[in-house]
């Protein structure tokens, strides 16, 4: 194998499918990045087994030179030596040539490294999917419903399904829920997709989206998501991203959503989210993290904490609106702070049933969004 490539374009390639390799793998060749070059460019594959990212480099793309092929062929080579090295590289043009030993040359400007590379015919292929079930959706969009949701995952192995967000399609609409049983984070958006098509059950690990959300472009380009029966693949621009999926089935979350409510206040997104913070300073030098809500008979709202070691801080909030019964009400302030910085809307309405029933926050301005959090017993 013999190629020349532009510096930047390799460096951003490896740097997208490093996020695959495990350092942790009992299979060595899957500590490499393999390298793979035909007529139409250079692939690059890694993958610990649950995820794997394929990452292409076109000959050229806009007009803008990417690689040239002088001898087609395949090569594993170390991940964090390489990446370490096409990072450091001193010119915008690498040589790289691989012998019949596996011997590698990488050289640019006036470095050149030698460094042993693994046999690529040995490196796992990547599963075939049948693309009978596909769905676009803009990746900016698909961006914002992972980060919307994925921090309700549990990070608990006690329920392995849970450390997932689940995917469910219907008539359009993609909907994407979270929860780790003490909180829930739901995010649905309407989609490109067959009118026929619908899926439930698709439990793709938190960790996989948090590695799905940093390889996508902030752009409106379509990402093509294709469902398996144990994988899920997302396609966008030159990348390939798959991920296997959790076995086993979600909950059903859509029973312990509340539909009617006592008490309900509308306030201002980022006040409450500041007086949420501030009080969070006490709460969360104490084991707990609880922050106590007050409806007062002003029309405020008092938000307390109080840390026995420490000392108490009492926030009062005016709302745009509270209607329904007075309310006394704790949870643990770190999860209100995660759902309040995942909206983007500029209110809120939350609802509020009881002072030990699950209540729902809910942007003003669309339905897209919902997140319910369990309050805590103080008394």
């Amino acid at each position: 194998m013999h190629i020349t490539v532009q510096r930047d374009k390799l460096s951003n390639a490896v740097s997208h499918v490093s996020k695959a390799v495990s350092s942790r793998t009992t299979i060595p060749i899957l500590t490499g990045i393999k390298i793979k070059t035909d007529d139409e460019g250079i692939t690059l594959t890694a993958s610990d087994s649950d995820i794997s990212i394929e990452v292409q480099i076109p000959l050229e793309e806009a007009g803008d030179w990417g690689v040239t092929i002088h001898q087609p062929g395949s090569i594993v080579l170390p991940a964090r030596i390489f990446s370490e090295i096409v990072r450091k590289l001193p010119s915008n043009e690498i040589h790289i040539q691989a012998d019949d030993r596996l011997v590698t040359q990488i050289r640019s400007g006036q470095a050149e490294f030698t460094i042993n590379g693994m046999d690529a015919s040995e490196y796992p292929q990547l599963p075939h999917l049948e693309e009978d079930k596909v769905i676009s959706v803009p990746c900016d969009l698909l961006k914002a419903m992972i980060r919307q949701t994925v921090f309700g995952v549990s990070t608990s192995e006690m329920r392995p399904i849970l450390t997932g967000i689940m995917w469910s399609l219907e008539q359009g609409k993609l909907r994407f829920v979270a929860t780790d049983s003490h909180r829930l984070a739901s995010r649905t958006a309407m989609v490109e997709c067959p009118e026929d098509l619908s899926f439930h059950n698709v439990v793709v690990p938190g960790k996989s989206c948090n590695e799905l959300m940093k390889i996508l472009d902030d752009d409106q380009n379509l990402a093509d998501i294709v469902v398996a029966d144990n994988q899920i693949l997302v396609k966008s621009k030159h990348i390939l991203f798959y991920s296997r999926l959790l076995e086993g089935t979600y909950p059903d979350t859509t029973r312990i959503i509340p539909q009617g409510s006592k008490t309900e206040i509308t306030v201002s997104t980022k006040e409450f989210l500041q007086s949420i913070e501030r009080a969070s300073l006490l709460s969360r030098e104490g084991k707990s993290n609880v922050v106590k809500l007050v409806t007062l008979s002003d029309g405020s709202v008092e938000i307390t904490s109080n840390a026995p070691e420490i000392g108490k801080v009492t926030d009062i909030l005016m709302p745009k609106a509270l209607n329904g019964e007075e309310l006394k009400i704790s949870f643990n302030a770190k999860y209100m702070i995660d759902a309040l910085r995942a909206i983007d809307s500029t209110e809120i309405k939350a609802s509020f049933t009881g002072p030990m029933s699950p209540f729902v926050i809910r942007p003003t301005d669309h339905d897209w969004m919902l997140h319910l959090i369990l309050p805590v017993r103080t008394y």
